[in-house]
Formats: structure tokens, sequence, C-alpha cells
């Protein structure tokens, strides 16, 4: 009786967290009035904030997060998934993200820059607990892997970028002009760290959707420096470089995970 009553709490805080998530995505996107999440802090969070922000198609990958979340929230609200051990490792870290991420619409809209990247940053901490913990407890079947693996991979692959971004948006406000003249330099180096992050992720969890996500950020990030302002080709390059490489690492380690991972699964610890 215990044990089910924790995992109606848990079920119930992962409802809540999505509720509120989606409550701050309409009031971040203007949907009750006011300016959208691309006009907010003067400008600083727009496909012109920085060179590392995307154009601004690349944002359209939130309609297909929340669709997955929402689902992901649905399914795993399901009786069958009251006692499930997967789901008791990450529910409440799924939750936790949710939160964090209407959490950042609300900063963004209500308090100051520097605190969104404060925000985005635990939100990028959390999301890539949840991948870890995801890897510990394998999923038992395709629609666990779609949603529970494929929306959160997709949410962390997004957030890894838009941190990126977000900071990228801060040091432009903050850091003195003459700075602007090593900006591509910097660009280029922390794509190299966006790339190194996300190759380690796809590889050691031989995961697809986060290599996706991320690549999909770069892609628009590219159209960003070529098309409009601040243009930059090297730092266009660089990051169609990097989306390449981190879609084949994917796809390899993806690959590779198939082939090694036994066609029975051992039934699921529910040590953490």
């Amino acid at each position: 009786m215990e044990t089910s009553t924790k995992g109606i709490l848990r079920q119930s805080l992962v409802i809540a967290a999505a509720v509120f998530m989606l409550i701050a995505a309409a009031i971040g996107a203007g949907a009750f009035g006011g300016t959208s999440v691309d006009e907010l802090q003067n400008g600083a969070l727009s496909a012109q904030g920085s060179y590392l922000a995307p154009a601004g198609p690349a944002f359209s990958i939130w309609s297909l997060i929340y669709l997955g979340l929402l689902a992901y929230t649905a399914w795993q609200a399901l009786p069958a998934r009251r006692q499930d051990p997967r789901q008791e490792a990450v529910g409440g870290w799924i939750a936790l993200s949710m939160v964090l991420n209407g959490l950042w619409l609300v900063t963004a809209r209500y308090l100051t820059l520097w605190l969104t990247v404060l925000v985005i940053a635990l939100l990028l901490a959390v999301l890539a607990r949840v991948i870890v913990l995801l890897g510990r407890f394998p999923a038992r079947s395709a629609v666990d892997r779609v949603l529970t693996d494929g929306a959160n991979g997709l949410h962390f692959g997004w957030v890894t970028i838009a941190t990126v971004a977000n900071t990228a948006a801060w040091l432009t406000q903050t850091v003195p002009e003459s700075a602007e003249q090593q900006a591509e330099v910097w660009a280029i180096a922390v794509l190299a760290v966006v790339l190194l992050i996300g190759a380690a992720s796809a590889w050691f969890t031989g995961r697809l959707a986060p290599a996706l996500a991320t690549a999909w950020g770069l892609a628009w990030l590219a159209v960003g420096r070529l098309t409009g302002e601040p243009q930059s080709t090297p730092t266009a390059i660089a990051a169609i470089v990097v989306a390449a490489v981190l879609v084949l690492v994917g796809v390899v380690a993806v690959v590779r995970r198939r082939r090694t991972t036994p066609p029975t699964l051992a039934p699921q610890s529910t040590s953490r």
C-alpha cells in the first residue's frame, strides 16, 4: 500500500509539473498578452542576440518537445506505471526538469538575464541526470523508449544548445564592445565544447535523440550566421561540421548499442 501511494504521488507530481510548464509556456509565448520570448530582455534572447543564437525557425522544436513530454506525462500516469522501477528512478527528476523549463520562461519575462542563465544551467544539469538514469534502467518496450527516452532526449539535446545561446546572449550584453573582435574565436571554441558534450552523451548512452536535437539547433545557428546578424561564416561552418559529426556519432552509438544489447533484458533492479 505504501509503495502504491508513493507511486501515485510521483505520478501526480509529474502531472502538476507538466501543467505548470504549459502555463508558463503560454505566458512566455505571449498568449495572454505582452511581448514574445525573442523580444524579452531587450532582444538579447532573439536570433540576433549573439553569434551562437539559432535562427527563429529552430525554436519550432519546442512544439515537438512539449508534445513528447505531454504524451510521456499521460503514459506514466497509467496504473501499470505506478510501481515501475524505471519511473521510480526518473519520474521526480523529469518533473523537476519540467518545472525548471517553465521557470526559465517566467524568469525571462519578469527577472534578469543572468538569472535565466542560472535557471537553464540547472535545467541542463537535471536533464543530464535524467539521461544518466535512463541508461541505468533500460527501456523494456518501444513505447517506453519513445516516450521516456525520446522526449527527454530531445529536451536534453535542445537545452544543450539553448544553454550555450542563453549564456552567449548574457555575455554579449555584459562584456566590453572591444571583446567582439574575438567573438568568432570564442564561438568556435564553445562549439567544440558542444561537440565533446554531445558526442560523449550519444556514445555512452546509445541514444540518437539528444544528438538530433542539438544538431537541429546547430543547423539553424549556421543559417542565422549566414543570413542574419551578426554574420559569421566561420561560426556557421563550425556549426555545420559539429552538427554532422554529432549525428554520425549518434547513429554509430545506436548501432553499437543494438549489437551489444541482449535480446531479452534482465529484470530491472530497484536499487538506486
